[in-house]
């Protein structure tokens, strides 16, 4: 083939879809559909969300077992927790065009409760509830790519049509054109590859904080949570007033500066984790000692006799129902080779990446973090681990409505639109070079030895950080956000004056709600809150 044919091979025409689904009914979702529906000004012939849960709001929503819910219904508990209050201030977490409503309930509180937020994002659904662009209680199973770009074939389960078919979902398939995929990414809990865990974990003594739902239950327990992120450090305070003191907390590294805790006597860090040890069950003259678990420490020392250990060593991304046309092995990306396929030969999309290494902990080969390269009717929104989520998923899903109407462009040809995912990994790979040091007597409890450690969880394919914050946040998740600011502005100059910005007040403003959110955390402890 000459080069020639080898182009044309390689280049594929911009998608214009007339049919949307979005699916997922959380910040990511919702914003999705509004810029959709609102900035696409009526040139999609459809656009309909599904959530699978009985409300929208995703991870905002805490819903608790119902009795009248159908028999057969799964249930999908959000990872929130009772007593959650965010570390963003409302500014970050209000839609462009759709303001945070100013809550005089606590002023010594600036950061909207999980109530407060679910609340806005509920008003912020109302109209496209009535007006039928959101269907709920719509669990989709499969999403399938068709041969020769003739769209998305997706399977749902309708669980509200129970009471009319025998105490089943009602299941139906149909065609879409292109669609935007906005949830997944809280469904699999990332679990260390600790010696021993699994079998902890098998035995019950180990739980993530997927499903953490408050200290009930714990009282008296010896326990040890892992990380010191703002899950791990608000279980490991809920836990300090009830469970055996001290409670352990396990870190590989001090916290970082956006996620910030109050010293508490009553909880003792210690360094990470090299092997979980199961104690078997034992008889005693007062009956049989159940089992618990020994850890053993990078630092040598050993802790006996725990009875739970909570994991919050946060998600995965994982779109598990999504099927594309297999990729040529050779690693061509012929369109020919890749869409003059059977419907029936499709294969999971996560089937191309390996998520236990950072760089590839990914959904693979998408285009700005939002189209999948190999075929642009395919687009993620929320992919990546953001800082500022609900103000990035707005800026990204006006930049995917611009896309799909032919607005703003994207690269013709399947290797430049594949460029953008490669450097990203090789950028992270390069990280990964360089291993993080802990600190003496940093972060690791009573152990004063420094040592190399492995680079933190944070280097990772998709979280994007706040890059140099005295230069504009370059390299980060503000340089992301403006260049696709940017490509909107440029097409469209009148969202300029509505969508947000990340200037250096913004970024400032940012910087700024950590140590706000330490002084609140202060304030409450002081006061009892």
């Amino acid at each position: 083939m000459d080069d020639n044919s080898t182009d044309s091979a390689n280049s594929t025409s911009p998608v214009r879809p007339r049919s949307v689904l979005v699916v997922g009914g959380g910040p990511a979702g919702l914003v999705t559909l509004r810029n959709l529906v609102e900035r696409s000004k009526g040139q999609f012939d459809r656009v309909l969300l599904v959530e699978r849960r009985d409300d929208i709001g995703g991870v905002w929503y805490v819903s608790y077992p119902n009795p009248t819910t159908a028999m057969n219904k799964p249930q999908w508990p959000s990872p929130a927790y009772p007593g959650l209050v965010g570390n963003v201030i409302p500014r970050f977490l209000a839609f462009s065009e759709a303001p945070f409503p100013e809550s005089p309930n606590h002023p010594h509180q600036p950061f909207p409760t999980l109530t407060e937020t679910y609340q806005y994002l509920r008003d912020f659904a109302e109209p496209y509830i009535e007006q039928g662009h959101i269907q709920l209680n719509t669990e989709v199973m499969r999403i399938e790519e068709l041969p020769d770009k003739q769209g998305w074939k997706v399977r749902v389960r309708d669980w509200s049509m129970c009471d009319d078919n025998d105490g089943m979902p009602l299941e139906t398939e149909e065609i879409w054109d292109a669609v935007a995929v906005c949830a997944g990414y809280y469904d699999k809990p990332n679990w260390p590859d600790t010696e021993g865990l699994n079998q902890v974990r098998k035995r019950g003594l180990a739980l993530h904080a997927k499903w953490w739902n408050g200290p009930d239950g714990y009282e008296g327990k010896k326990a040890i949570i892992i990380g010191n992120a703002n899950s791990s450090n608000d279980i490991a305070s809920q836990l300090a007033p009830v469970a055996q003191t001290p409670v352990y907390r396990s870190t590989r590294r001090p916290a970082a500066p956006w996620f910030p805790s109050l010293a508490d006597s009553r909880i003792k860090n210690v360094s990470a984790i090299k092997k979980y040890i199961l104690q078997p069950a034992e008889e005693t003259d007062d009956g049989t000692t159940p089992e618990k678990v020994t850890v053993i420490l990078q630092d040598g020392s050993e802790i006996k006799d725990i009875d739970v250990v909570i994991l919050g060593t946060g998600y995965c991304p994982h779109p598990e129902f999504v099927h594309v046309l297999p990729i040529p092995a050779d690693g061509t990306t012929n369109p020919s080779e890749i869409h003059n396929q059977t419907v029936s030969s499709t294969v999971p999309i996560m089937s191309y990446t390996t998520p236990v290494l950072p760089q590839f902990r990914r959904i693979p080969f998408l285009h700005r973090h939002i189209l999948y390269a190999y075929n642009p009717s395919l687009a993620f929104i929320g992919a990546i681990l953001a800082m500022t989520p609900f103000i990035v998923a707005d800026v990204a899903s006006t930049w995917l409505t611009l896309a799909w109407l032919g607005e703003v462009s994207y690269p013709n040809h399947i290797n430049e639109r594949l460029a953008f995912d490669r450097e990203r990994i090789a950028q992270v790979a390069k990280m990964l070079e360089v291993p993080d040091t802990v600190p003496e007597n940093e972060g690791a409890g009573d152990s004063k030895e420094s040592s190399p450690d492995p680079p933190s969880s944070f280097v990772t394919y998709g979280f994007l950080g706040p890059g140099d914050t005295g230069n504009g946040g370059k390299g980060g998740e503000a340089e992301y956000a403006n260049n696709l600011r940017d490509d909107i502005v440029r097409a469209r100059p009148d969202l300029d004056a509505v969508l947000p910005t990340w200037d250096e007040e913004a970024i400032k403003a940012r910087t700024e709600m950590y140590p706000t959110k330490y002084e609140a955390l202060k304030w409450a402890q002081m006061h009892c809150v």
